[in-house]
C-alpha cells in the first residue's frame, strides 16, 4: 500500500486539535473511511482552511504514517457544497447524513457504492427547500438512510413477513430482530407501522436520492420510515444518531 496517496473525499466531521490543527474524519473513493490530521489549518494563511469544511468533496493527498492518522498534504476542491452550509435547514439534514456514514462505514475499507451515495445525497441536498418539518424526518435524510441500510447488509424486508415468512396476510409492525416487518400473530415486541409506512419505505428505497421529495409521502409513513431507521441502528449497532435529536 503506497504511503502518499490521492483520492476523493468528503469532510464527514472536523475537530480541532491544538492551537492550529484539525482532525478530520473522511470517507473516500479509495479506501473508505479514514481519519487524517490537518496541520495547521486553523491559521489564517492556511491553504487548505476553506477547501476542508465540513461536507466539502475535495480531491485529497494522504500520507499513511505510521499511526492511525494521515496526514493531508494537498488539497483540491471538486464541491465545497456552501449552499448546504449556508442554509441551516439543509445543513442539518446533511449533519444526520455525515453521522449515518460515520456510524454505519466505521472501517478503512473501499465501498464504492456508498461513496457515490453520499456525494448524490449531497448533490441533492443543495436543491432542498427549507421545510416546516424536522430534518429528521425529511425524505431525503429518510432516503439515504435506508439505501445505507441497504448497502450495509441491514435492509429491512417488507414484503411478506419476515418472522413467519407469511405473505398473504397484512403487516402491521416492524422487529428489527427478525429483519422487518410482521404479521399480527408475529408481532408481539414489535414497533406499530402502518401500510403507508410500509410503502413509503419502499418508495424511498425505489427512487433517486434526487425524487425522494416527489414521493409525496404522508406524516404518518415519514414517522414510521423514522422509526425504522432508528430501530435498525439500534439493534444491529447498538447506536443512536446524536443529529436525529436536533
Amino acid at each position: 500500500m503506497a504511503r502518499t496517496y490521492k483520492t476523493e473525499a468528503i469532510v464527514l466531521r472536523s475537530m480541532r486539535l491544538g492551537e492550529a490543527d484539525r482532525i478530520l474524519h473522511l470517507y473516500t473513493a479509495e479506501r473508505g473511511r479514514v481519519s487524517a490530521v490537518a496541520k495547521g489549518i486553523r491559521k489564517t494563511k492556511s491553504r487548505y482552511g476553506a477547501r476542508l469544511e465540513p461536507l466539502s468533496h475535495v480531491a485529497v493527498q494522504l500520507h499513511q504514517g505510521t499511526g492511525e492518522l494521515q496526514t493531508v498534504t494537498g488539497v483540491d476542491l471538486i464541491s465545497s457544497h456552501s449552499t448546504v452550509r449556508d442554509q441551516t435547514y439543509r445543513l442539518n439534514v446533511g449533519l444526520i447524513g455525515a453521522e449515518a456514514m460515520l456510524r454505519l462505514f466505521t472501517e478503512q475499507e473501499k465501498n464504492e457504492r456508498a461513496f457515490t451515495a453520499l456525494a448524490k445525497f449531497l448533490e441533492a441536498l443543495e436543491q432542498t427547500d427549507a421545510r416546516p418539518s424536522r430534518p429528521a424526518v425529511d425524505a431525503l435524510a429518510l432516503s439515504f438512510q435506508l439505501k445505507l441500510l441497504w448497502l450495509s447488509g441491514y435492509l429491512p424486508h417488507l414484503t411478506s413477513c419476515a418472522e413467519c415468512g407469511a405473505a398473504d396476510v397484512p403487516l402491521v409492525g416492524y422487529s428489527p430482530k427478525a429483519g422487518g416487518a410482521v404479521c399480527r400473530a408475529c408481532a408481539q415486541g414489535a414497533l406499530p407501522i402502518s401500510p403507508a409506512g410500509i410503502e413509503g419505505i419502499e418508495q424511498l428505497l425505489r427512487r433517486p436520492l434526487s425524487e425522494a421529495h416527489a414521493a409525496g409521502l404522508t406524516d404518518g409513513a415519514v414517522r414510521d420510515a423514522l422509526r425504522v431507521v432508528t430501530a435498525s441502528y439500534e439493534y444491529h449497532g447498538g447506536f443512536r444518531l446524536r443529529t436525529l435529536s436536533a
